[in-house]
């Protein structure tokens, strides 16, 4: 259930033998998304000769590229690689091409998108997901320090706290060490805690 991905959109550039190669990479989840996204990027550069890409979706393991009218091959394909040798999902690369007039070949084609690529993945902050789940905790006001040191010990985040008639602590844990903490939670507290588990889902702890 783990994965890595990207936290914010990022871009880097290189130009090779007065063609510029612009790098972009997003995070995205669904087709839409990363439609959308493309779109997004064609529509910033408009005046551009190419806008290739690449994406790959934990959603059904879809990933699609597109040469854009390179030749075949030296786009779409050298982009998705980069994905996949960095194990990134839920991503989305577009290169954007100025043509400067030197043709580069294929193999030169291939190498500048795959370095652009690459780029835009170095400029980007690549997050690790891992399987973890949310926890509610409400108690009284007389147990809050013994659980937020509690829930410290057990490598717990605390997301959000309400002080209303008693105390309510959102705390995202990782998966395998959620019940180890519910069980001291329990104990610590001789019982008096309230506690709500959410589904397994994946969370970025970094």
């Amino acid at each position: 259930m783990s994965y890595k991905t990207v936290r914010n959109r990022a871009t880097d550039s290189i130009t090779i033998e007065k063609s510029e190669f612009i790098g972009v990479i997003c995070p995205v989840k669904t087709d839409e998304e990363a439609v959308a996204f493309i779109e997004s990027v064609r529509s910033e550069h408009r005046k551009a000769r190419h806008n290739c890409y690449a994406y790959i979706l934990r959603d059904n393991f879809i990933s699609r590229y597109s040469d854009d009218g390179e030749p075949q091959g030296t786009a779409g394909l050298p982009i998705l690689d980069v994905l996949k040798k960095t194990g990134l999902t839920d991503v989305c690369i577009v290169v954007t091409r100025y043509f400067g007039g030197i043709l580069l070949g294929k193999g030169g084609l291939t190498r500048a998108y795959s370095n652009a690529a690459s780029l835009a993945v170095i400029a980007s902050e690549v997050v690790e997901m891992l399987s973890g789940y949310y926890l509610t905790i409400e108690s009284d006001y007389s147990r809050y320090e013994r659980i937020i040191r509690c829930l410290g010990e057990h490598g717990a985040r605390v997301d959000n706290t309400e002080f209303a008639e008693n105390v309510k602590i959102t705390a995202a844990i990782k998966a395998e060490a959620c019940e180890r903490l519910m069980e001291t939670l329990v104990d610590i507290t001789n019982g008096g805690v309230s506690l709500c588990k959410s589904d397994e889902t994946t969370i970025d702890f970094s």
